[in-house]
């Protein structure tokens, strides 16, 4: 027996999900948590391709010990709705670094939800959350940062910035900040936009083809996602070829 609800789009965590995806939900997906526990002083990365094999929700919970280091890093690019829900506790001194991709066309909804709590001092977290969106298709990002009372020295970062490639796509942000400490560095920024023209033009003025100069501005975007990652290019060819299989259609 399940003791999930499922969620619609008047619950602030779900307000820019699939109305659709939701009312078709089995509750019991909503139980099926990834736990991960980190051990004090483990570091431990991971990465998800979250692509056709893989859509849905996918829902992970971190516990990571004191001086701890836990490296999530993601692409969202399935051609259905999608949903990567980060939870995350960080014990004294503990770090949490998420870099996150959404992208692709058609008329989807991929998001990357994360509510990340600082429960102990000197603990330091930081997100990188990018979307390349095009068609009707949307891109969101649902940030928490909880700070509690005795997690002094905290610092946090999130930032949120996606690309529109077609007119009808969209993106959505809505950072919340909870803090009850006062000796904390916390920030968060979020911006939406269009490709450059001007490096577009630029890089056209210099005989690059424009799908080439297309790929290398989108490339250069998304790669900020992964500078804390040593070795992107997985990561990097999963979200470029989702770029590449929509032929002219993300121009």
């Amino acid at each position: 027996m399940t003791l999930a609800v499922r969620p619609t789009t008047r619950d602030e965590d779900w307000r820019y999900a699939d109305a659709g995806e939701l009312a078709a939900l089995e509750p019991a997906v909503l139980d099926a948590w990834h736990d991960t526990t980190l051990a004090p002083g483990e570091v431990r990365g991971k990465d998800l391709i979250l692509d056709d094999a893989h859509p849905g929700i996918h829902r992970v919970r971190l516990h990571v010990g004191a001086g701890a280091r836990a490296e999530l890093f993601a692409v969202l690019s399935a051609s259905a709705y999608t949903r990567l829900e980060v939870e995350v506790t960080l014990a004294e001194g503990a770090h949490f670094e998420l870099g996150g991709v959404t992208i692709g066309g058609g008329n989807v909804v991929r998001e990357i939800v994360t509510r990340v709590n600082h429960a102990h001092p000197n603990a330091t977290s930081n997100q990188v959350v990018r979307a390349v969106h095009w068609d009707a298709a949307t891109g969101n990002f649902l940030g928490r940062l909880m700070v509690a009372r005795d997690a002094q020295k905290t610092d946090a970062a999130q930032s949120f910035k996606a690309l529109l490639l077609t007119r009808g796509a969209s993106a959505n942000a809505k950072p919340e900040l909870e803090i009850f400490a006062d000796d904390v560095k916390c920030a968060h920024g979020a911006a939406i936009g269009q490709l450059d023209q001007a490096a577009a033009y630029y890089m056209a003025a210099r005989g690059l083809p424009p799908e080439l100069a297309r790929k290398l501005l989108v490339q250069a975007f998304v790669a900020d996602a992964f500078v804390a990652r040593a070795e992107s290019d997985a990561l990097l060819d999963a979200a470029l070829g989702a770029l590449a299989a929509s032929g002219g259609d993300a121009r």
